[in-house]
């Protein structure tokens, strides 16, 4: 049985995504603006988060917030708050590619207490609470099992116009491409971490993210069997958005090729 918080965060997902499907079938209305180099926020964005905020709001009205498309909100209760990335993956979304979701995490005390992240597209609903495992759609998952680098399917992000590392992006390419079963790039850090936490892949890091893309997705994956920490080991590293997750013996095998 899912807690009230779950179910709240999920019913405030699930009543966003009903505009999200109906915005990616009409693409060609869609407004967009630009925040930065090849960073767009379109209105679905706003109004996804808008929608999820009411929702969240009117359920725990004492608590805090921390939004992609906004100022952080500090209400009463400044020790729980929501974590929320309206769409993560929006470039994706304003491309017609489905791979995109919704990224809701709870935290209390400065402890992630649930998750959910949420595909509106393909209808998976990633669920994870403390101490009580991770699920998608009801059915328990768990990170994979792999730990030979040859076995192994990679996923992270790729430097663009206005964000990464080339050099060293490339650098760390030429030490792994030789060693592994393939590599990856999907557009959402959330459905990242989401489908390590379902054994989809094995290992996924990147740099410079933000908290929003990631909250969700760390919990789903530690309560998945899985380990999310900072590239350089610590909870700092983390959340400054250097993040490596996966089993404990890939992260291992991954860090020491790379130097990490």
């Amino acid at each position: 049985m899912d807690s009230p918080l779950i179910n709240i965060m999920q019913k405030a997902a699930k009543k966003a995504s009903r505009g999200l499907r109906r915005d990616f079938n009409e693409l060609e209305n869609l407004q967009v603006k630009t925040k930065g180099p090849a960073n767009f926020v379109t209105a679905s964005d706003i109004r996804t988060q808008n929608i999820i905020y009411d929702e969240l709001s009117y359920a725990k009205p004492d608590w805090s917030f921390v939004m992609e498309e906004s100022k952080p909100i500090e209400n009463k209760n400044t020790k729980a708050r929501f974590i929320i990335d309206p769409i993560d993956g929006t470039t994706n979304f304003m491309h017609g590619n489905p791979n995109f979701a919704i990224s809701i995490a709870a935290e209390i005390n400065d402890r992630l207490e649930a998750a959910i992240v949420y595909s509106p597209i393909t209808d998976e609903m990633f669920t994870a609470e403390r101490g009580k495992g991770s699920f998608l759609n009801d059915k328990r998952i768990r990170v994979a099992t792999r730990k030979k680098l040859s076995e192994s399917i990679l996923i992270t992000g790729i430097p663009h116009l206005g964000r990464g590392n080339k050099e060293l992006f490339m650098k760390e390419m030429d030490m792994i491409i030789p060693e592994v079963a393939g590599i990856r790039r999907s557009g959402s850090a959330a459905l990242d971490l989401a489908w390590i936490a379902a054994g989809r892949y094995d290992i996924f890091w990147e740099r410079g993210l933000s908290i929003w893309d990631i909250a969700a997705g760390v919990l789903l994956v530690r309560e998945a069997g899985g380990f999310a920490k900072g590239i350089d080991g610590s909870d700092k590293d983390l959340w400054n958005g250097n993040i490596i997750s996966g089993n404990d013996d890939i992260i291992l095998a991954l860090s020491e090729k790379l130097g990490f």
